[in-house]
C-alpha cells in the first residue's frame, strides 16, 4: 500500500503501540453540537454493520429522526457505492443524517445501540491520525466546533503527550505507513528516518509553544529551521538529530501582514487542490478591504489559539509522507495560517464587525473544512513541494 492511502488498520497492524496526541486534544469529547451530522456529508455503512442496522430498523429498535429525501430509503444501496461500502446513510431534505436528532443533538443510533454500532466515519470524526512504526498519531480536524473550542483553552501547555485518555489504542481510520512505505522526506533526495522525524515533529510543536512569538514568526522560523537542518551532509539520522538540537535560539522576527494579497495566493492555490465536483465557488468579494478594515489590527490578539492552530497543523502531519520535504510541512503551515486570515475576513465581512473570538473560532472551522475535508491532501502537498526546489 502507498502511503498517502486512508485505511483502517487491518489485524497485522493492531499489536498495542503507543498513542500520542497534543495536550490541547488529549481529553475531547463530544459535546454534540451536531456539525457534522449537518453537513450534508455522505457516510458509507460498512457490510457487517448495514446488516445489523437493516435489521435494527426492521425490528423498530432504532427509527430515523429525520425523513429520507423524496423516493429514498433510510439506508441508500443504489450504486455506486464506495469500496467496502454496502449501503450510504440518506439525508433529509436540509442535508441532515437522518439519524440526527436536532432536539437533543443526539445521534439516534449512538443513543439507541450504542458507539460500535455507529458506520466507521462516525466514530472516528474528527480524528485525523496517522500511524507508523512510532505509534499512532491522532489530530483533530477543527471543523469540530469542539475542537476548534480547543484551540482557545489556556489551562495546559501546548506539548505531545503520551497515551492520552480520550484516545486508547484503537484501529482508527487513518493514513496508515507500513514498513514497506517510505519514511518522510528530508528534502526529495534525502530521507529521514523515524528518531529524525519525531525530532522534527516535537521541534515544530515545541517552537508553537512559545508564547514570545507571533505565529507569523513562528513560521518564518521553521522555514529558516528548515533550511538548515536539509543541509546537513551527509544527512544521517543522527546528524539530523544533532542539527535539530543545535539550531539557532533566535526568531525571524516578521510582522503581522498588512495586506492580504499573499494569503489569498494559498487560498486559491488550496481550492485547485478540491476535485472539480467539490470544488466551491472562489469568495473572494471585500476581502481586501476587510481584512485591513476589521482583521489586521486585531490579529495579534489572537496569538495564542493561532499558535495552538499551528501545532495541530505540524502533530500527526500527513504532508510529512506525502510531500518531499521538512520544507513542504512548513509550507502546509504557511498555507494553513493564510486560510485562517481569509477566513476570519471573510467572517468579518459577513458579520460586518471587528474579529473576535467567535468569529475566529468559526474561521478556524472553514480553514479545516477546505483543508482537511474538500482539498485532497496529497495535491496539496504536491503543491506546496514546490517549495523544496
Amino acid at each position: 500500500m502507498a502511503a498517502g492511502e486512508c485505511k483502517r488498520w487491518t489485524s497485522d497492524m493492531l499489536a498495542v503501540m503507543a498513542v500520542y496526541s497534543l495536550s490541547i486534544h488529549a481529553d475531547y469529547r463530544c459535546r454534540h453540537s451536531g456539525a457534522c451530522c449537518t453537513a450534508d456529508w455522505d457516510v458509507p455503512v460498512e457490510l457487517p454493520l448495514y446488516k445489523t442496522l437493516d435489521e435494527a430498523l426492521s425490528a423498530g429498535r432504532i427509527a430515523p429522526a429525520g425523513r429520507p429525501g423524496e423516493n429514498t430509503t433510510v439506508l441508500i444501496v443504489a450504486d455506486p457505492l464506495p469500496d467496502e461500502a454496502a449501503a450510504m446513510v440518506a439525508r433529509t431534505a436540509t442535508g441532515d443524517c437522518v439519524f440526527y436528532h436536532r432536539n437533543s443533538g443526539l445521534c439516534v443510533i449512538h443513543r439507541d445501540l450504542g458507539e460500535p454500532m455507529l458506520p466507521a466515519t462516525c466514530r472516528h470524526f474528527p480524528r485525523l491520525a496517522v500511524r507508523d512504526a512510532r505509534g499512532t498519531f491522532i489530530s483533530l480536524t477543527h471543523y469540530c466546533p469542539t475542537a476548534a473550542g480547543s484551540l482557545f483553552r489556556d489551562d495546559v501547555p501546548i506539548e505531545i503527550v503520551e497515551d492520552p485518555p480520550a484516545f486508547p489504542d484503537a484501529d482508527y481510520e487513518g493514513l496508515v505507513v507500513t514498513s514497506d512505505d517510505w519514511p518522510p522526506l528530508l528534502r526529495p533526495d534525502c530521507l529521514a528516518d523515524a528518531q529524525s522525524y519525531t525530532a522534527w515533529e516535537r521541534h515544530m510543536v515545541a517552537t508553537c509553544a512559545d508564547d514570545s512569538a507571533s505565529p507569523e514568526t513562528i513560521v518564518a522560523t521553521l522555514e529558516r529551521n528548515a533550511r538548515i537542518v536539509r543541509s546537513v551532509s551527509p544527512a544521517t539520522g543522527a546528524a539530523i538529530v544533532n542539527a535539530i538540537e543545535q539550531l539557532p535560539a533566535g526568531y525571524v522576527r516578521v510582522p503581522v501582514p498588512e495586506a492580504l494579497d499573499a494569503s489569498l495566493v494559498h487560498y486559491h492555490d488550496v481550492l485547485k487542490a478540491v476535485p472539480d465536483e467539490w470544488r466551491p465557488a472562489a469568495d473572494t468579494r471585500n476581502l481586501a478591504e476587510c481584512y485591513r478594515q476589521y482583521v489586521a489590527d486585531r490579529w495579534t490578539a489572537f496569538d495564542a489559539p493561532l499558535r495552538r492552530y499551528l501545532a495541530a497543523k505540524a502533530f500527526a502531519s500527513w504532508t510529512a509522507y506525502q510531500g518531499r520535504g521538512f520544507l513542504t510541512i512548513v509550507r502546509g503551515l504557511e498555507a494553513a495560517l493564510a486560510l485562517v486570515r481569509v477566513e476570519a475576513a471573510r467572517q468579518c465581512r459577513d458579520t460586518n464587525g471587528p474579529l473576535d473570538a467567535n468569529l475566529l473560532r468559526d474561521a478556524f472551522r472553514h480553514a479545516d473544512f477546505a483543508l482537511n475535508h474538500l482539498a485532497a491532501g496529497d495535491e496539496l502537498a504536491e503543491g506546496w513541494s514546490k517549495v523544496e526546489a
